[in-house]
């Protein structure tokens, strides 16, 4: 059912039957009456007026009055119960303002006091009916009738819009007014019970401007003041609904409506975003702008409280960049300025949202909530963020490149969520720093430390592990923060060596190697040789890395030929090299 306003007349019908301009019935053979039949029943004394209420409902909130309209169906009868007339038969009700002389004395006194839904059998004299002239050949002179009347509809033309909320949220931020955009659900019914439309049943909200002719009238006037989530009954009278006219199909002429409404949605093509922030973290040195990637949790609802969506329910936050047209416009706005661990509640008017269209679960014209988690979020440029929270007063030696570190480390998200630590390993985690046995930003952030020194390290997830994360462990594109102790530190060699001597080299090293001088030194005498130089002091190798495999490289570089022998020819130390191999001598 279209709520669409319709021109009518406001002229009111002229009565069609029991009036005293009722035309003759000629067409209605049927309802012909024997007059000999009607003058031997017995008379109705005088001007008395038998009523009986047949039926009369639990509630009635009006009775009918002088100057009331009404529609009512009736079946008109003889006393020998012949009918002379019923608006059953020609599919309409009968309507008529009451008190007014539009119909028989009888029927004007016997409508009054009666309710919506009453029936009524009502006995009406010759003297309050057709007297001793009758009409035409329909009613006989001096004829008393029998009217089964049904009430259906109420209304004066002084009436207005009835408004009767029956159910209101505690929290009522904003109410309907004029040129307001909404959606609701109704249930429409005539006076008397009978449904006309349901928006339940095409399970589809009605969606409409309020105030600016879109509506009919009592529709525009009854829906003004309404919050989300408000119930209430909206009674409209014919001359502010569809008037003489009907709708054509469902409803009929000069018929009372009632509406039932439930308000879903409320928002103004003015409107520009909402932005209720939950919980502020005190501690937030930073927040989003333009350009960022945020990683998020969300729950996503209508206004009346309809979930559509949620994050937390596929386990997974969502990730994206801000200000770039990566997600609709109001969240692009609405998650500008926010610390990390904010909460805040985002409230997106549709033309910043999905639109009329909608998508999925979420409805044309929507309005659509946001309740929103950061977790954490960086900027592409980020580099590595250093805060050092504890630095012994000596503090002469500075880790480097190559050094050999040993360090306990938490390691945690941006929202706390502990990721692993070497506490509770109960041993260091040890590494060369800058040989790629960490993220970059690890390697970045353990650079020119001091033995005893406290670091916290927080690690963009383009200097950590990715978009990809480490599956189970890591999210992907997760920002990292370590809380680092460095507690021991050895020195590693020069860069491009793997071992180095501490003092002179012999003159004859060769022959040193080359333990039964016969002019070739295999993987076992090399070996051998460099271990005992490196237990004597003599040689250092670089610290980290398994010894063995450092010697079996140096001895691979040293073997030019790869014939698994070192003759003196191939035999060259590393100065004497034309380039930089990192394994030499």
């Amino acid at each position: 059912m279209a709520f669409k306003k319709r021109v009518s007349s406001a002229a009111f019908a002229s009565p069609v039957v029991l009036g005293s301009r009722w035309p003759v019935l000629a067409l209605q053979a049927a309802f012909l009456v024997s007059f000999v039949t009607c003058n031997d029943a017995p008379p109705v004394p005088g001007d008395q007026l038998h009523i009986e209420k047949r039926w009369v409902p639990d509630t009635c909130q009006r009775h009918v009055t002088e100057g009331d309209f009404v529609r009512y169906h009736y079946h008109g009868t003889f006393p020998d119960g012949t009918k002379f007339d019923s608006s059953y038969d020609r599919g309409s009700t009968y309507n008529v303002f009451v008190g007014k002389g539009q119909i028989i004395a009888g029927m004007d006194k016997a409508l009054l006091g009666m309710c919506v839904n009453e029936r009524r059998f009502v006995k009406i004299p010759p003297s309050l009916a057709y007297g001793s002239k009758g009409l035409a050949d329909v009613i006989p002179p001096d004829a008393v009738l029998h009217f089964d009347v049904l009430l259906l509809d109420i209304w004066n033309p002084t009436d207005t819009v009835q408004v009767e909320t029956y159910y209101k949220p505690e929290n009522c931020s904003r109410l309907v007014e004029v040129s307001d955009y909404i959606r609701y659900h109704y249930n429409g019914s005539l006076l008397d019970g009978t449904l006309f439309d349901s928006s339940h049943n095409r399970m589809r909200t009605y969606d409409t401007y309020v105030g600016i002719g879109w509506l009919i009238p009592g529709m525009d006037t009854g829906l003004l003041g309404m919050c989300v989530g408000e119930k209430r009954i909206i009674k409209v009278p014919p001359f502010l609904g569809y008037g003489e006219d009907g709708d054509g199909k469902d409803i009929p002429s000069q018929a009372s409506l009632v509406f039932d409404v439930v308000l879903l949605d409320l928002h103004n093509p003015k409107d520009s975003i909402t932005v209720e922030s939950h919980y502020v973290p005190e501690d937030c040195e930073r927040r989003t702008q333009v350009g960022d990637f945020i990683r998020y949790h969300y729950n996503g609802s209508l206004l009346d409280g309809t979930l559509f969506d949620s994050s937390y329910s596929r386990k997974h936050t969502y990730d994206t960049y801000i200000g770039k047209g990566y997600v609709i416009a109001g969240m692009d706005e609405g998650l500008l300025g926010l610390c990390t661990g904010e909460k805040r509640r985002v409230t997106i008017p549709p033309h910043l949202g999905y639109g009329e269209e909608g998508r999925g679960k979420i409805p044309g014209s929507a309005v659509l909530v946001f309740d929103i988690h950061v977790i954490d979020f960086h900027n592409p440029e980020d580099s590595v963020s250093i805060t050092s929270l504890f630095k012994p007063s000596n503090c002469s030696v500075l880790s480097k490149k190559g050094d050999y570190l040993k360090y306990h480390y938490n390691a945690t998200l941006m929202d706390g969520t502990v990721l692993d630590s070497t506490h509770q390993y109960g041993k260091t985690y040890n590494i060369v720093l800058g040989s790629g046995q960490v993220v970059m930003g690890m390697d970045i952030g353990l650079q020119d430390m001091c033995i005893g020194e406290k670091r916290n390290i927080v690690i963009p997830p383009h200097l950590g592990y990715g978009e990809a994360g480490v599956e189970g462990e890591v999210p992907g594109s997760a920002v990292l923060v370590f809380d680092i102790e460095l507690l021991d530190l050895i020195p590693g060699l020069p860069e491009g060596y793997m071992f180095v001597w501490n003092g002179e080299v012999s003159p004859n090293l060769f022959e040193d190697i080359d333990k039964d001088q016969n002019g070739e030194v295999v993987l076992d005498e090399f070996i051998e040789y460099i271990h005992a130089q490196v237990r004597a002091g003599k040689g250092k190798l670089a610290p980290g890395f398994d010894p063995n495999k450092i010697i079996e490289n140096m001895f691979t570089n040293q073997d030019r030929n790869q014939d698994g022998k070192i003759t003196e020819e191939e035999f060259k130390l590393k100065d004497e090299e034309d380039k930089e191999i990192h394994d030499e001598l």
